[in-house]
Protein backbone atom coordinates (compact mmCIF):
# COMPACT_ATOMS: atom_id res chain seq x y z
CA UNK A 1 0.00 0.00 0.00
CA UNK A 2 2.16 2.80 -1.47
CA UNK A 3 0.51 6.28 -0.09
CA UNK A 4 2.20 9.46 1.13
CA UNK A 5 2.96 10.37 4.59
CA UNK A 6 -0.39 12.02 5.29
CA UNK A 7 -3.16 9.10 5.35
CA UNK A 8 -6.57 10.87 4.64
CA UNK A 9 -8.30 10.59 7.37
CA UNK A 10 -12.51 11.09 7.71
CA UNK A 11 -12.69 15.03 7.31
CA UNK A 12 -9.95 14.88 4.48
CA UNK A 13 -11.69 12.42 2.56
CA UNK A 14 -15.28 13.41 2.80
CA UNK A 15 -16.82 10.53 4.65
CA UNK A 16 -20.03 12.17 4.42
CA UNK A 17 -20.71 11.45 1.24
CA UNK A 18 -23.26 8.50 0.26
CA UNK A 19 -20.80 5.75 -1.23
CA UNK A 20 -22.71 4.66 -4.46
CA UNK A 21 -24.10 1.34 -6.23
CA UNK A 22 -20.53 1.27 -8.38
CA UNK A 23 -18.55 1.59 -5.18
CA UNK A 24 -16.98 -1.87 -5.93
CA UNK A 25 -15.88 -0.81 -9.59
CA UNK A 26 -14.36 2.31 -8.40
CA UNK A 27 -12.12 1.20 -5.95
CA UNK A 28 -10.97 -1.36 -8.19
CA UNK A 29 -10.23 1.22 -10.76
CA UNK A 30 -8.91 3.59 -7.65
CA UNK A 31 -6.39 1.14 -6.63
CA UNK A 32 -5.03 0.71 -10.39
CA UNK A 33 -4.55 4.63 -10.20
CA UNK A 34 -3.05 4.44 -6.69
CA UNK A 35 -0.47 1.80 -7.47
CA UNK A 36 0.31 4.03 -10.46
CA UNK A 37 1.38 6.91 -8.17
CA UNK A 38 -1.73 8.58 -8.14
CA UNK A 39 -1.64 9.57 -4.26
CA UNK A 40 -5.02 11.56 -4.73
CA UNK A 41 -6.47 8.31 -5.73
CA UNK A 42 -6.29 7.08 -1.90
CA UNK A 43 -8.58 9.89 -0.38
CA UNK A 44 -11.38 8.39 -2.68
CA UNK A 45 -10.66 4.53 -1.72
CA UNK A 46 -10.69 5.76 1.96
CA UNK A 47 -14.01 7.42 1.11
CA UNK A 48 -15.66 4.45 -0.86
CA UNK A 49 -14.33 1.83 1.93
CA UNK A 50 -15.01 3.86 5.23
CA UNK A 51 -18.44 2.49 5.66
CA UNK A 52 -17.41 -0.82 5.72
CA UNK A 53 -14.58 -0.19 7.79
CA UNK A 54 -16.49 1.41 10.58
CA UNK A 55 -18.42 -1.58 10.40
CA UNK A 56 -15.82 -4.00 10.77
CA UNK A 57 -14.39 -2.04 13.53
CA UNK A 58 -17.25 -1.55 15.59
CA UNK A 59 -17.92 -5.51 15.19
CA UNK A 60 -14.38 -5.97 16.63
CA UNK A 61 -14.39 -3.78 19.06
CA UNK A 62 -17.81 -4.90 20.15
CA UNK A 63 -16.06 -8.45 20.45
CA UNK A 64 -13.16 -7.81 22.30
CA UNK A 65 -14.37 -4.59 24.57
CA UNK A 66 -11.71 -2.15 24.17
CA UNK A 67 -13.42 0.09 26.06
CA UNK A 68 -10.90 2.96 25.10
CA UNK A 69 -10.74 2.62 21.52
CA UNK A 70 -13.58 4.17 19.14
CA UNK A 71 -13.84 2.68 15.97
CA UNK A 72 -12.76 6.05 13.89
CA UNK A 73 -9.48 5.37 16.22
CA UNK A 74 -9.57 1.50 15.42
CA UNK A 75 -9.72 2.44 11.38
CA UNK A 76 -6.80 5.22 11.67
CA UNK A 77 -4.74 3.30 13.33
CA UNK A 78 -4.94 0.23 11.43
CA UNK A 79 -5.12 2.28 8.46
CA UNK A 80 -1.38 3.79 8.97
CA UNK A 81 0.01 0.51 10.08
CA UNK A 82 -1.05 -0.56 6.69
CA UNK A 83 0.52 2.35 5.06
CA UNK A 84 3.43 1.65 6.63
CA UNK A 85 3.83 -2.21 5.01
CA UNK A 86 3.55 -0.27 1.64
CA UNK A 87 1.98 -3.46 -0.04
CA UNK A 88 0.94 -4.04 -3.47
CA UNK A 89 -3.14 -4.03 -3.08
CA UNK A 90 -4.96 -6.10 -6.32
CA UNK A 91 -8.45 -5.40 -5.32
CA UNK A 92 -11.33 -4.26 -2.73
CA UNK A 93 -11.62 -7.53 -1.23
CA UNK A 94 -7.77 -7.70 -0.91
CA UNK A 95 -7.68 -4.20 0.24
CA UNK A 96 -10.40 -4.85 3.25
CA UNK A 97 -8.39 -8.02 4.12
CA UNK A 98 -5.33 -6.36 4.48
CA UNK A 99 -7.18 -3.18 6.78
CA UNK A 100 -8.75 -6.58 8.44
CA UNK A 101 -5.34 -8.01 9.47
CA UNK A 102 -4.13 -4.40 10.31
CA UNK A 103 -6.70 -4.24 12.35
CA UNK A 104 -6.20 -7.51 14.29
CA UNK A 105 -2.68 -6.15 15.03
CA UNK A 106 -4.07 -3.11 16.29
CA UNK A 107 -6.14 -5.05 18.88
CA UNK A 108 -3.01 -7.27 19.71
CA UNK A 109 -0.78 -3.83 20.83
CA UNK A 110 -3.85 -2.78 23.09
CA UNK A 111 -4.30 -5.96 24.54
CA UNK A 112 -0.90 -6.64 25.31
CA UNK A 113 -0.32 -2.88 26.10
CA UNK A 114 -3.34 -3.57 29.04
CA UNK A 115 -1.96 -7.05 30.18
CA UNK A 116 1.77 -4.92 30.73
CA UNK A 117 0.26 -2.26 32.24
CA UNK A 118 -1.89 -4.70 34.70
CA UNK A 119 0.83 -6.58 35.69
CA UNK A 120 2.65 -3.63 36.35
CA UNK A 121 -0.17 -1.79 38.64
CA UNK A 122 -0.26 1.04 35.79
CA UNK A 123 -3.47 0.42 34.50
CA UNK A 124 -6.61 2.23 35.94
CA UNK A 125 -10.09 1.61 33.97
CA UNK A 126 -11.75 4.66 35.32
CA UNK A 127 -15.61 4.67 35.59
CA UNK A 128 -16.30 1.01 35.60
CA UNK A 129 -17.87 -1.52 37.88
CA UNK A 130 -15.91 -4.52 38.93
CA UNK A 131 -18.10 -6.74 37.27
CA UNK A 132 -17.00 -4.53 33.54
CA UNK A 133 -13.37 -4.57 35.06
CA UNK A 134 -13.21 -8.63 34.77
CA UNK A 135 -14.89 -8.38 31.48
CA UNK A 136 -12.25 -6.33 29.84
CA UNK A 137 -9.77 -8.48 31.54
CA UNK A 138 -11.38 -11.86 30.05
CA UNK A 139 -12.19 -10.36 26.72
CA UNK A 140 -8.63 -9.15 26.18
CA UNK A 141 -7.25 -12.88 27.05
CA UNK A 142 -9.87 -14.38 25.10
CA UNK A 143 -8.16 -12.09 22.33
CA UNK A 144 -4.57 -13.10 22.99
CA UNK A 145 -5.74 -16.66 23.17
CA UNK A 146 -7.38 -16.49 19.77
CA UNK A 147 -3.94 -14.64 18.31
CA UNK A 148 -1.66 -18.35 19.90
CA UNK A 149 -4.40 -20.04 18.07
CA UNK A 150 -4.19 -18.80 15.11
CA UNK A 151 -0.47 -18.64 14.90
CA UNK A 152 -1.03 -22.53 15.37
CA UNK A 153 -3.34 -22.98 12.90
CA UNK A 154 -1.01 -21.27 10.27
CA UNK A 155 1.40 -23.99 11.05
CA UNK A 156 -0.54 -26.46 10.21
CA UNK A 157 -2.78 -24.57 7.15
CA UNK A 158 -1.75 -21.14 6.27
CA UNK A 159 -5.09 -21.19 4.28
CA UNK A 160 -7.41 -22.06 7.07
CA UNK A 161 -6.02 -19.19 8.92
CA UNK A 162 -6.70 -16.87 6.42
CA UNK A 163 -9.74 -17.70 5.94
CA UNK A 164 -10.56 -17.28 9.46
CA UNK A 165 -9.21 -13.87 9.44
CA UNK A 166 -10.71 -12.54 6.67
CA UNK A 167 -14.50 -13.68 7.22
CA UNK A 168 -14.13 -13.02 11.28
CA UNK A 169 -11.45 -10.07 11.33
CA UNK A 170 -12.67 -8.94 8.14
CA UNK A 171 -16.07 -9.44 7.80
CA UNK A 172 -15.59 -10.50 4.06
CA UNK A 173 -18.39 -13.37 3.23
CA UNK A 174 -17.62 -16.71 1.38
CA UNK A 175 -17.54 -15.80 -2.35
CA UNK A 176 -15.80 -12.74 -1.67
CA UNK A 177 -13.00 -15.40 0.50
CA UNK A 178 -13.03 -17.74 -2.33
CA UNK A 179 -12.35 -15.36 -5.24
CA UNK A 180 -9.16 -13.65 -2.95
CA UNK A 181 -8.15 -17.19 -1.96
CA UNK A 182 -8.40 -18.43 -5.56
CA UNK A 183 -10.82 -21.85 -4.35
CA UNK A 184 -14.09 -21.95 -4.64
CA UNK A 185 -16.86 -21.13 -1.89
CA UNK A 186 -17.37 -25.08 -1.18
CA UNK A 187 -13.74 -25.12 -0.43
CA UNK A 188 -14.13 -22.26 1.71
CA UNK A 189 -16.87 -23.61 3.56
CA UNK A 190 -15.24 -26.85 4.18
CA UNK A 191 -12.24 -24.68 5.03
CA UNK A 192 -13.81 -22.61 8.03
CA UNK A 193 -15.63 -25.72 9.75
CA UNK A 194 -12.55 -27.69 9.96
CA UNK A 195 -10.80 -23.95 11.20
CA UNK A 196 -13.24 -23.78 13.48
CA UNK A 197 -12.91 -27.11 14.70
CA UNK A 198 -9.23 -26.62 15.39
CA UNK A 199 -9.46 -23.33 16.86
CA UNK A 200 -11.66 -24.81 19.55
CA UNK A 201 -9.87 -27.94 19.95
CA UNK A 202 -7.08 -25.83 20.54
CA UNK A 203 -8.16 -22.94 23.08
CA UNK A 204 -10.16 -26.24 25.33
CA UNK A 205 -6.55 -27.70 25.52
CA UNK A 206 -5.15 -24.36 26.46
CA UNK A 207 -8.08 -23.90 29.13
CA UNK A 208 -7.60 -27.34 30.69
CA UNK A 209 -3.72 -26.78 31.19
Amino acid sequence: MTTNSAYPGPAKAGLQDPVGADAVESVTQLLVDAESGNDAAWNRIYALVYHDLHRIARTQIRLHYQPGLSPSSLISEAWIKLARTQASVSCRPHLMSLVARAMRFVLLDEARRAMTGKRGGEVHVEHLSTMDDLRVDSQIEELLALDKALEALSRVDERLMRVVELRYFGGLDEGEIATLLGVTERTIRRDWRKARAYLQSHLDTADNG
